[in-house]
């Protein structure tokens, strides 16, 4: 995970949000009864889970993100598609808009974006094993000098993990790198940039349609100090919170979130607001069990 940004909040956020199949073994190691009601668990918020978009579903999800100390703040907005005729691929693409805390001056303004590729490689939403690798472009349509982007093209790999624990209790497990060629800062000087980031989370399933979330988030990461000069940062964050669904007869999902993002270790101090909100509903007529 790379910070572009003085402060690395930011670009641990940015990072993270612009973004989070092997049916022997889904039969070897079955999930729990599935619920009469749509689930939802492919709602998470800083930590990614290895669950691709159902075929024929589509999903749009927004985050918003503040922290008080920094005064940064981020909004995304996020669209994921499951490829026709095979569910296993699944392209989406994510916006932003950033106000950087440490530069006052510049207000809020667009950020970079995204292009996401993710597969579905071992188990699915029914499976008590999921792994699903990601590739993620970052565009630099974002202008580095207000703060609010890398500067230059970016790549990011990730590896989201996900595990059923038991019927009420279940685990996300990310580990990904992020490389920026040709970064640049705010006062314009270039530099390549890497950076790399962990993410653990336990969802309990209270009930259905309510869960509570516990997240944890570790990112080491460089920010360009001078011309191909760079400098090493790390962030820690714990992310509690809780997520709800409504649930309508056309297929329409409704999932709602908070979160209360706190900064522990290096990031002791910060603390923050993080909401969630996603629309998932059936883009064609779904084939009947």
């Amino acid at each position: 995970m790379v910070s572009w940004f003085r402060d690395p909040f930011r670009g641990l956020l940015l990072a993270l949000v612009l973004c989070a199949c092997a049916e022997p073994l889904a039969q070897q190691t079955p999930a729990p009864a599935p619920s009469r009601e749509p689930r939802i668990q492919d709602n998470s918020f800083l930590v990614e889970e290895a669950y691709n978009q159902e075929y024929g579903v589509v999903q749009h999800i927004s985050g918003f993100t503040r922290f008080w100390n920094s005064k940064d703040w981020v909004y995304t907005f996020t669209q994921e598609w499951p490829v026709p005729g095979d569910a296993r691929h699944q392209l989406s693409y994510t916006l932003a808009a950033v106000s950087a805390g440490s530069l006052p001056n510049s207000g809020p303004g667009i950020g970079d974006a995204a292009l996401n590729y993710r597969y579905q490689l071992v188990g699915n939403s029914n499976s008590r094993i999921a792994f699903a690798p990601r590739i993620s472009m970052f565009l630099p349509s974002g202008d580095p000098e207000q703060g609010r982007g890398f500067g230059g093209l970016g790549l990011q790999s990730s590896l989201p993990f996900s595990l059923v624990l038991n019927r009420k209790l279940v685990s996300h497990w990310n580990l990904g790198a992020t490389i920026v060629p040709h970064a640049r800062n705010a006062d314009n000087q270039r530099a390549t940039t890497v950076g790399y980031n962990l993410g653990q989370s336990f969802v309990w399933l209270f009930r259905p349609r309510f869960n509570f979330l516990l997240e944890t988030v570790f990112a080491r990461s460089q920010s360009i100090i001078a011309s191909e000069r760079t400098q090493w940062s790390s962030s820690l964050l714990l992310n509690p919170g809780v997520r709800w669904a409504y649930n309508f007869k056309n297929g329409l999902q409704i999932v709602p979130g908070v979160a209360v993002p706190v900064g522990v270790g290096p990031s002791a101090g910060e603390k923050g607001i993080f909401l969630y909100l996603s629309f998932e509903h059936p883009f064609r007529k779904l084939p009947r069990d």
